[in-house]
């Protein structure tokens, strides 16, 4: 079973881009903080939290643009996917990410994120979600899509 179940806050906005097809993709990073620290590992420059690389797809994707900015908390619910890709200088990438299924409000909402209804709003997985290893924005995600490889 893959399964993963985040909670965290948004390091920066979230980016939304389009296939050509039309498809919503938005990449954003999470920083989960460590359920159990290193004593003083802050003060010798060790991370407390970790980052993590999410990619939602479709209305996750829309909703991730409308509702979420950096510092919005947020659980996610997902699948961890690995995959890679050549730049176009040739050189191999890898990339480790967390493919969202589920993705809700998780406390109060920063200022600038969007107001949809009710204060807790979540989108659920539509029926028939992405597989595979390709499928990112442009970017420290990877490279720009075509219909063509998208594995569904």
């Amino acid at each position: 079973m893959n399964k993963a179940i985040l909670t965290g806050r948004l390091t920066r906005d979230p980016e939304v881009r389009y296939t050509k097809s039309g498809k919503a993709v938005a990449s954003f990073s999470l920083a989960v903080d460590r359920r159990f620290g290193r004593k003083n590992a802050e003060a010798n420059g060790q991370p407390t939290a970790d980052f993590i690389n999410c990619v939602a797809w479709d209305r996750h994707a829309d909703f991730v643009g409308n509702y979420l900015v950096k510092g919005s908390p947020v659980l996610v619910e997902g699948r961890i996917q690995s995959r890679s890709y050549e730049t176009q200088e040739g050189q191999r990438r890898y990339v480790t990410e967390v493919v969202v299924d589920n993705i809700e409000f998780n406390g109060p909402r920063p200022e600038g994120a969007g107001q949809p209804g009710n204060n807790h709003y979540s989108q659920q997985a539509p029926a028939q979600a992405p597989q595979g290893g390709q499928g990112a924005p442009q970017g420290s995600f990877g490279p720009e899509l075509s219909d063509d490889e998208i594995p569904f």
